[in-house]
């Protein structure tokens, strides 16, 4: 995992995740310019604090109603969608106030892992999702051309470096387009959902996070940059989270010649699987696996080498890191600070994987606010 001389296997090509040679190192020139400078990094904090409070705002309207069932993976989903739009694209969808088919159809374009071939209305509504999809991308890009033609001022985002670097190829552009719009937000949407499973499932783990939220953020809106490092127990809250649900539960390398590993002899030409979800959960690795127990990640704590890796390891590591660690923080702060949240009764807690892994039943809630919400 950690040496370069280890392409990703190429069965599917275009994603920035699989891509190898010439064209990887493009996807990761577009990132280089953008998401992966420490100064842009402490410039999202406004968009992640504005984006955040329109869910918390979403959340307050149903707890004053009382709802009684409010699914956190599909209001998890609308942030960090209208978080990446407006970071990579500068595009306001307001997902948490307006209902809009790209939403579903963004989530219609991850199910082809499971796709029946016998089922073909199904794969006729994947296919038109991923069409939507594609046609967004293509119209974004149009606009910010015409923009740019026109003299307009545009943001140095992620969209500016997909034009730069595409040259001419049309296609190329929406490809990097659906790449960073997926990456950018499906699998936060899911950690943070499978962080409330198991807090609601932990009530003395919540406690002492929010405990920690209080003192740390007190009662203000906006949360700083110089806050996130103060926020130690929340990361390694979120950190647990993604011991046990890797929410991409695996990765691949191509072997190009034998090798031989430990006295395993590993011959060239195959495919070397990795599964993140399943080193996770190993007592070689972690004591009491599946127990949920945040101070395996205490600063003090021995440091899990090799068998933890849910954002991938070496120059194939997940690019977009720290941007998604910002993200997920500042989300679950505002949450834990305003709101309780109790499960509803009777839904499974069972795993769907759709290449990302996700809870099944979207992690069904009934939100009230906390006393000094009020």
């Amino acid at each position: 995992l950690m040496s370069p001389k280890y392409p990703k296997n190429k069965n599917i090509y275009k994603r920035l995740s699989n891509l190898f040679e010439f064209l990887w190192r493009l996807g990761v020139m577009i990132l280089c310019k953008t998401i992966l400078i420490s100064r842009y990094l402490r410039g999202l904090m406004g968009t992640f604090n504005e984006r955040a409070e329109k869910l918390m705002e979403k959340l307050t309207e149903e707890a004053d109603k009382k709802t009684e069932e409010l699914s956190m993976l599909q209001l998890f989903n609308g942030v960090t969608l209208d978080v990446i739009a407006k970071v990579a694209f500068d595009v306001d969808l307001d997902l948490q106030k307006e209902t809009s088919p790209f939403s579903k159809s963004e989530n219609l374009s991850l199910s082809n892992i499971q796709l029946n071939p016998k089922n073909r209305p199904f794969i006729n509504e994947v296919r038109e999702a991923c069409r939507l999809l594609r046609a967004t991308g293509a119209q974004w890009i149009h606009d910010r051309k015409t923009a740019i033609k026109n003299g307009v001022d545009v943001p140095k985002d992620v969209l500016i470096q997909i034009l730069k670097t595409a040259g001419q190829d049309e296609e190329l552009m929406v490809d990097n387009f659906v790449t960073f719009f997926i990456a950018g937000h499906e699998t936060a949407a899911n950690q943070l959902a499978f962080c409330v499973m198991e807090l609601g499932r932990h009530p003395e783990i919540m406690e002492k996070v929010k405990k920690e939220v209080d003192d740390v953020i007190g009662m203000k809106m906006d949360i700083r940059y110089e806050d996130l490092g103060q926020l130690t127990y929340l990361s390694q809250v979120l950190k647990e989270t993604l011991r046990l649900y890797s929410t991409v539960p695996g990765t691949s390398r191509d072997i190009l010649e034998d090798m031989v590993i430990d006295g395993i002899h590993i011959p060239g030409g195959c495919v070397a699987l990795f599964s993140s979800y399943v080193t996770g959960r190993m007592e070689k690795f972690f004591k009491d696996p599946l127990t949920f127990d945040p101070d395996r990640f205490h600063p003090d704590a021995p440091k899990p080498y090799y068998c933890y890796y849910p954002f991938a390891l070496g120059s194939r590591a997940c690019l977009g890191k720290n941007f998604a660690q910002m993200e997920t923080k500042v989300v679950m702060a505002k949450l834990l600070q305003r709101f309780n949240f109790t499960f509803i009764p009777r839904q499974t807690f069972d795993l769907l994987d759709t290449e990302t892994l996700r809870p099944k039943s979207g992690v069904l809630c009934s939100i009230r606010h906390r006393k000094h919400s009020q």
